[in-house]
């Protein structure tokens, strides 16, 4: 899965039904509001509330950091 793959618009979180970030080089998606973590596994998204995991707060900084540093290169990619 990619940053831009049309999938990640329609992706919600199974638990608050908001967006997810996807953390590419973790293969993961991730809901910052909850601070939940789903693994993607083969291409696939595991989204069954069962199979995300609670981010504790450290992670949860170094996630969004790394969020924020694909956001800004995908930005610069499409200028």
């Amino acid at each position: 899965m990619t940053p831009d793959d049309p999938l990640l618009k329609i992706l919600a979180c199974p638990l608050d039904k908001g967006p997810l970030t996807l953390l590419a080089p973790e293969d993961a998606l991730y809901n910052p509001r909850l601070r939940r973590r789903y693994p993607i596994v083969d291409g696939i998204p595991q989204l069954l509330p069962s199979s995300g995991e609670q981010v504790p707060e450290a992670e949860h900084n170094r996630l969004m950091t790394l969020s924020h540093a694909a956001e800004a290169e995908s930005r610069q990619a499409q200028e």
